[in-house]
Parts: C-alpha cells; sequence; structure tokens
C-alpha cells in the first residue's frame, strides 16, 4: 500500500481523545484503531508487535547486520484533537494545487482562503490532501503513523539498505497530554527516538513548552432574581471577572516563537457553578512557575472579595521542556538534521509551541526529538496535508535508520 492510501485509510478511523472519560484509551475509537495497526504490523512481518490494554502498540524491525548499531526508535500518537471533530472524516486530493482559494464544501460554501492561511503558497503545484470543512483531516499524527509503517514497509523489501534494530510505538491520548502515561519505556528499550509529530515540511524541533492544566470552579449562590439583593453570587459573571484580570495580549493569537500564554479552553455555567478551563505554556521554567502561581493570585484575590471558598483551583503539569535533555546528547540532533538534508530538504530548527510525547519521554530517558509529519493547521478544520511532505518524511526516517554507525552506540 503507497503512503497516501495508507494515510486515507487511517483517517477513515475516529480517533478523538477526551480528557474526561478517566479511561486509557480515553474513546473506544482509539482501540479500533490500534487493533487494525497491530494486525497490519503483523501482516507486514514486523516482530515483536504487541498491543497492551491501554492502546499503546510496540513493534520491532530487526538489525539486518551484524554491526553493533544502536537501537533507535520512532513514535506517533493515534489520537485527534478533540479541539475539532475526528468523527466522518471525508478527505480529497487537490490535485496540482493552483494557488487560488480552495473550495472545500460547496454546499457550505467553505473555503481554504490563501488570505488567512498563506502558508499553502508554499506547495503551489504540489498535491494536497484537504478536508471537506467540516472536520480536521487528522495528519496531527495520522500522517506520522502512516510515514513509519511506510518506511518499515521499504526497508523490509530492500535488506540491502542495512540498519540496526528498529522500535516502533503508537500511543493513545496525546492531545490531552496522557500519550506518555503508560509507555514503557525500558520495554521499548531504545537508546534514543523521534516522534514523527512536527508540522511543516522541514520542522525538527528539540525545545517545547512548559505546560500545565489548570481548572478553576467558581462556586455561586443562586436566588430568585426578585429577590436577589445582596444575596446572588453569580458564578458565571465572577468568572468572568477572574478571566479578564489575566494579561489581555498573553494568549496564543498575540504570541508567537519562545512566547508563553494562558489559554482559555472551556467554558461551563450557571448562576450556581462555572469551571474555566486553562492551559498554561512557556518555554521558560521560570516564567512557567510565575504563570501558575499567577493563576493562584487571581483565585485568592476571587476569594477575598467574595469569600472563602468561592473559587477553587486544580494545576496539574503536564510535560516540561525536553531541551533540558536533549542538549546533553545533541548528536541525535545532528542525525536528524543530516537525513533531512539528505532528503533534499533545509531543515528547520525551531521551537515547539506546544508539545509531544518525546516531550515526556526525554525525562523518562528516552531522549527523543521531534520530525515535521507534514501536516498544516492541525487542529483545524482547515488542515491540511501536502502528499509530498509525507513522502519526504518517510524518507526522513529511511535516512536516519540506514545511515548509523558503531560509533553511535
Amino acid at each position: 500500500m503507497n503512503i497516501t492510501d495508507r494515510f486515507l485509510k487511517y483517517v477513515s478511523f475516529c480517533t478523538t481523545s477526551d480528557e474526561n472519560t478517566s479511561m486509557t484509551p480515553s474513546t473506544p475509537g482509539q482501540m479500533e484503531f490500534a487493533r487494525y495497526l497491530r494486525d497490519e504490523l503483523i501482516g507486514l512481518g514486523l516482530s515483536e508487535v504487541e498491543l497492551d490494554d491501554n492502546g499503546y502498540i510496540m513493534a520491532t524491525l530487526p538489525a539486518n547486520t551484524d554491526a553493533k548499531l544502536p537501537t533507535i526508535g520512532f513514535i506517533a500518537h493515534m489520537d485527534t484533537s478533540p479541539d475539532a471533530s475526528g468523527k466522518n472524516v471525508h478527505p480529497r486530493i487537490v490535485r496540482s494545487y493552483d494557488g487560488n482559494d480552495i473550495l472545500l464544501n460547496q454546499q457550505l460554501n467553505i473555503y481554504l482562503e490563501t488570505s488567512k492561511y498563506p502558508e499553502i503558497l508554499n506547495y503551489k503545484g504540489q498535491d494536497i490532501i484537504v478536508t471537506d470543512g467540516t472536520t480536521l483531516l487528522g495528519a496531527d499524527d495520522k500522517a506520522g503513523i502512516a510515514e513509519i509503517v511506510t518506511a518499515m514497509e521499504y526497508l523490509i523489501a530492500h535488506p540491502e539498505l542495512k540498519h540496526g534494530k528498529i522500535r516502533i510505538g503508537f500511543t493513545p491520548d496525546e492531545e490531552i497530554g496522557q500519550g506518555a502515561d503508560h509507555f514503557d519505556v525500558s520495554k521499548f528499550a531504545a537508546q534514543w527516538a523521534y516522534t514523527m509529530d512536527g508540522g511543516a515540511i522541514g520542522e525538527l524541533e528539540y525545545e517545547n513548552f512548559n505546560a500545565a492544566s489548570c481548572k478553576i470552579t467558581i462556586n455561586g449562590v443562586n436566588v430568585h432574581p426578585g429577590s436577589a439583593y445582596h444575596k446572588m453570587l453569580n458564578s458565571m459573571r465572577i468568572a468572568f471577572q477572574l478571566a479578564v484580570m489575566l494579561p489581555r495580549y498573553q494568549t496564543p493569537e498575540h504570541t508567537k516563537e519562545y512566547e508563553g500564554f494562558y489559554h482559555l479552553v472551556g467554558m461551563q455555567g450557571t448562576v450556581e457553578k462555572t469551571t474555566l478551563s486553562y492551559i498554561i505554556r512557556d518555554h521558560d521554567r521560570t516564567q512557567f512557575e510565575y504563570r501558575k502561581r499567577e493563576m493562584q493570585h487571581l483565585v485568592n484575590k476571587v476569594n477575598r472579595e467574595f469569600g472563602e471558598g468561592t473559587a477553587q483551583i486544580e494545576l496539574r503539569d503536564q510535560y516540561y521542556n525536553m531541551r533540558e535533555k536533549v542538549e546533553p546528547v545533541m548528536y541525535v540532533v545532528d542525525m536528524a538534521k543530516e537525513a533531512i538534508a539528505k532528503a533534499g530538504i533545509e531543515p528547520k530548527v525551531k521551537p515547539i509551541r506546544g508539545g509531544t510525547d518525546g516531550a515526556r519521554l526525554s525525562f523518562e530517558g528516552l531522549p527523543c526529538p521531534n520530525i515535521f509529519a507534514g501536516g498544516e493547521n492541525f487542529h483545524s478544520r482547515f488542515e491540511y496535508l501536502p502528499i509530498n511532505s509525507m513522502e519526504k518524511a518517510m524518507e526522513v526516517i529511511i535516512n536516519i535508520s540506514t545511515n548509523l554507525k558503531e560509533s553511535d552506540c
């Protein structure tokens, strides 16, 4: 199966993750997809193919040389973001993209507009996979899975390309910050790995945000509005008051590169009870800790004004900046740069304005930089995937796998 057909098959599975289920994987579609992948890997001839009860897949491509080469790994995640629907994805290939706005859905008059997404002009003349404008596509990270699987298939079909032992791993629930929760690093037994979870072609990343989730609950008092004087506490109004106390321009839409932010991702409320869900991000660890203290400060301020217990906060660290764990072994980044350049692409080393499973795995002893998967506009109805970018990512995997030396151990 070629890489495009494989990817189109993968996006037919609905694998949206859900942080509210308290299960692993958090949604049944992920396990359905995992079973399909397990069977596919067995069918391709990989060994040690395992799917555990939590939806994690591990498999091995054995070494085909007597040289003592390091064991390396490639990792991708099976879930898609809950930020946009991943159900009933209807992908379409735009052949030889002409540089104009793309009509995604005629009935709903939805266009992928170059004025809003000018990066697509970088792919003029290429074949591009798009959505129908009602769901995300799923290139994050099913493109990564397709690239890894197709690269393994290629190496099996070309035994003249010598390589060491290669481990692959597919995880659930990365999009809700739980992808590494049950990943057994010792069982994976690689010296280092790469997540195929980056964006545009050429991207290579070994820095990411420090990340935390924050849930603030506002407890109000509901009384008939006709007799509410000095009795009612409207939790929604208090929640709005708290929200606007955060710096207006320290949000995702006003920050770039290394700048951190507070991001309100959900709000549910009645007069009696309102919850605000935030994610907190910063590349700098000191600033990250400051942002968490600031959220606690605002909760304390609300409680001083409206009474103790009015506001409650739950803070949970999700992952940290992998840079401190990767810098001591920068040769793994250099190898990826060489592999990208060998594929005829200019490496673009940049910080991740997000995170990957590799961030947490790096802190668990598995250094894990991130390589482009090729998609753009992740988590969006306007997500798209240039086919050439996906093919080049597969080529990078092959280049890394076949360019190791005994001295790399």
